[in-house]
């Protein structure tokens, strides 16, 4: 792959940044818009992919050290980061299982991403000896076509039925169409990736200290900030997330064992999920011009889909989750995605102060031209109390436009200005009145 390509001039870190940004841009922005059907990744020596449909629609073939350990600090910045778009209704074990196949420890731990199929056609990887660190993408096919010979060729010797299982794959896929705007399409989309990145780190001119920064420039400031901070507490926890279901899928282990691994992933996904639901509202304040693509959605059908995830939530929390939903309910336009995450947070959000044996209620109701989404807590069955709420949110300390602090309960989460913003860009209309929760308002899908 590195065949005719100008020798890098990059340090450690900041190559991994860049492989980092790359797997954002060909998951996030390329792939998932095409709505691939089938296809196959080969990675190395990580499983690279983490977005959840990618997962399970395409196969998979992961060349992996025999004793490789995923907390040691040289192989930590290999990892991928993890998915903002979690969808849980879906189960890693449910997506089709990776294969996992020996690396050995001459071919070195650099990253290797290979995506094939019919659509689109492509592979990412770093390389380079130290200071002299470089990203490669190709796209062309005669690289393409080298670099799956020479993997056919090796596992032929090694794994001649994965040998096999890979080019059955790929006749599969029938004739392949060679997208030759790929590369006009990749580097201007991480170049302004990076931009977004580093776009506090400016030449900036000598300003008198005792004068108050403007607003913008604390935005500036904070924004990629707290862009990176997510990025380097998700991958961890992306990573542990999925050797836990790697592990899942074995049957050798105690029932107390497999208790504790699900108990593991549980706790991890809530985590990825909160700091998804961070990074949206981060992109909403860099990006206040964009517009979310909204589309119609069955708001009911989405809080009964997800209902089973909140209760189970709740019950390790010792709380209980009721839903009420009217029948037969008009359809709203909005992004059900960034929404799910968005309805996780709040029901988080207003449960961190209720003792165990408190319920909350989830009631949609018609209202006009609108619908409402009531989210309250049940008092009488709690000994949570009414002011404890509102002492809970005075209490809170903003540590910027978009994250607020709460010292009583530990929290880190949204501020209420970045929450009515974030719910805005989805369609929404947050409102919070004293003793009666909160409500949102979401007009339907056909009013004028």
């Amino acid at each position: 792959m590195a065949e005719g390509v100008p020798c890098g001039n990059l340090d450690e870190q900041i190559v991994r940044r860049l492989w980092w940004a790359a797997l954002d841009i060909l998951q996030e922005q390329i792939l998932l818009p095409m709505n691939l059907k089938k296809g196959l990744w080969l990675a190395s020596p990580l499983p690279a992919l983490y977005e959840q449909k990618l997962l399970d629609q395409l196969q998979g073939w992961a060349w992996i050290p025999e004793t490789f350990t995923f907390n040691h600090s040289s192989n930590a910045g290999l990892l991928p980061p993890s998915s903002i778009r979690t969808i849980h209704s879906k189960n890693f074990s449910n997506s089709r299982r990776f294969r996992r196949l020996n690396l050995r420890k001459e071919d070195g731990n650099d990253p290797l991403l290979i995506i094939i199929t019919e659509e689109v056609q492509i592979a990412i990887a770093l390389e380079g000896k130290a200071g002299e660190r470089n990203l490669i993408m190709r796209s062309d096919p005669e690289a393409l076509t080298d670099v799956l010979t020479l993997l056919d060729q090796r596992l032929d010797l090694e794994k001649p039925e994965q040998a096999k299982e890979i080019r059955d794959s790929l006749e599969d896929l029938g004739q392949l169409k060679s997208n030759e705007d790929i590369g006009k399409i990749f580097w201007p989309l991480l170049s302004s990736r990076l931009a977004g990145f580093t776009s506090s780190i400016n030449i900036q001119t000598f300003q008198d200290h005792e004068k108050p920064e403007s607003l913008d420039i604390q935005v500036n400031r904070e924004i990629p900030f707290l862009e990176a901070l997510t990025h380097e507490i998700k991958t961890p926890l992306s990573t542990i997330r999925t050797l836990i279901r790697s592990l899942l899928r074995r049957n050798d282990f105690p029932e107390v064992v497999v208790s504790r691994l699900k108990e593991i992933d549980v706790e991890c996904t809530e985590q990825i999920d909160r700091f998804g639901l961070i990074f949206n509202a981060l992109e909403l304040e860099r990006n206040q011009a964009k517009k979310s693509a909204l589309e119609r959605i069955d708001l009911g059908n989405i809080l009964e889909m997800l209902f089973p995830v909140w209760e189970k939530q709740l019950h390790r929390r010792g709380l209980k989750l009721d839903l009420d939903i009217t029948p037969d309910l008009p359809s709203v336009l909005s992004d059900p995605q960034r929404l799910e995450l968005m309805l996780g947070g709040l029901i988080d959000r207003n449960t961190r102060g209720i003792e165990p044996g408190g319920v909350l209620l989830l009631e949609l109701r018609p209202a006009g031209h609108r619908l409402k989404l009531k989210i309250s807590v049940n008092f009488s069955h709690s000994n949570y109390r009414i002011e404890d709420s509102e002492n809970d949110i005075s209490n809170n300390s903003d540590l910027g436009t978009v994250l607020s602090w709460n010292p009583n309960t530990g929290s880190l989460q949204l501020t209420q200005a970045a929450t009515q913003r974030l719910l805005e860009s989805l369609g929404g209309r947050l409102t919070h009145r004293r003793d009666r929760g909160l409500t949102i308002f979401f007009p339907t899908a056909d009013t004028p």
